[in-house]
């Protein structure tokens, strides 16, 4: 197995992390493959790191291990093959990287304020109380306790979306033409999940604002924008049209000032009116998103022009993959990174497409005759 390209710098000078980005604990048993999205960690880490790696993945590493040494793109091989948590207790003094710092992650690495500033805002009805406290312009929403008190059906501005205030990966979110669609929709809830029915906003420009929080300080982080094939999400573009901070600062400044810690984002619609453009901020992810990991390794490559989207296959191996000719080139910097890997055994990667737009459809037409 090839090292990686980066000197080993010693740990008295830098700051040892251990990622565990394992999203079992807080995902929808209903997504697809969802012990397979540790792996997706590893382009953050340096050669000095730690990263616990679900152990079905262990046959994919000396693939992905060849690929990121010959993009020069620093990573750890120190994997501990086994996400469960209870591993951080053997690494007390070393910080932690943890995809959603839930109520899981607070028994293991107790931090009760940071805990309960994630749980208040990923609530979507406290993100829209907060917002309209912090006066920040956002969509009109009606939210309600559980469905027994949703009200008023006939009175709602469609089309319009029902959503739970407390969702994962899509999941728990139906949009609606009319007010049969609605209480279709209601059928899926049980009878205590908070509720929020929310007005659709006219626009097709969609964008992802991250923020990083440590403990030296709050800072922006990247600005992408949102693929979007009608309603449905597949993937971002990086550089975005606009970066428009000061819609969501406030509350990230307010979380901050919370506890909040990591990397969090917002969702953030743009509606282009006659008088002005607006920047309607839709919901807070106080985690990690699927955004974030090719966002960290374009920063960390250096990379001004690119897109990331996860892409079907028919192959179950990453050593069936041919990247040959189409691998990002760190001399270019153009070419094709695989930022999801273990998900390959589900029939889809992750990929970071780098280049100008002409060159990033070229190459991904040409990944997708391989796949």
């Amino acid at each position: 197995m090839q090292p990686a390209k980066a000197e080993q710098t010693s740990l008295a000078t830098v700051k040892q992390r251990i990622f565990n980005h394992d999203i079992l604990s807080c995902t929808n048993e209903g997504v697809s493959g969802n012990h397979l999205y540790s792996g997706r960690a590893l382009g953050l880490t340096e050669p000095y790191d730690i990263i616990q790696i679900h152990s079905f993945l262990k046959r994919e590493w000396i693939e992905i291990s060849s690929h990121y040494y010959r993009l020069g793109l620093p990573y750890s091989s120190n994997v501990i093959w086994d996400v469960s948590l209870d591993k951080l207790d053997e690494y007390p003094g070393v910080e932690e990287s943890v995809f959603f710092f839930g109520p899981t992650e607070n028994k293991v690495r107790f931090d009760h304020k940071r805990f309960r500033v994630v749980e208040y805002i990923n609530n979507k009805n406290n993100f829209t109380a907060l917002a309209s406290q912090l006066r920040l312009d956002i969509v009109p929403t009606q939210c309600f306790h559980g469905k027994q008190w949703l009200a008023g059906i006939e009175h709602f501005n469609f089309p319009c979306y029902v959503k739970a205030a407390v969702s994962v990966a899509g999941k728990g979110i139906y949009r609606c033409e009319n007010k049969e669609e609605v209480i279709k929709a209601l059928s899926y809830f049980e009878e205590d999940v908070p509720l929020q029915v929310q007005n659709e906003i006219k626009t097709d420009i969609f964008l992802n604002i991250q923020y990083e929080a440590t403990n030296q300080g709050l800072r922006r982080f990247l600005v992408s924008e949102q693929i979007l094939d009608g309603f449905t999400h597949q993937g971002n573009r990086y550089p975005a049209c606009e970066e428009p901070w000061g819609a969501v600062e406030p509350m990230a400044e307010w979380l901050y000032e919370k506890g909040i810690r990591g990397i969090f984002a917002f969702d953030v619609g743009i509606v282009k009116e006659e008088k002005e453009t607006r920047y309607i901020p839709i919901e807070c992810n106080p985690r990690y998103n699927g955004a974030s990991y090719p966002s960290a390794i374009a920063t960390r490559l250096d990379l001004t022009n690119w897109v990331a989207k996860e892409i079907e296959t028919r192959y179950r191996a990453l050593k069936d993959i041919d990247l040959s000719g189409i691998e990002y080139n760190p001399e270019t910097k153009t070419g094709i990174i695989i930022v999801n890997w273990g998900t390959v055994q589900a029939g889809k990667i992750g990929v970071l497409i780098s280049g100008l737009r002409y060159e990033q459809e070229e190459l991904e037409a040409a990944l997708r005759d391989r796949l």
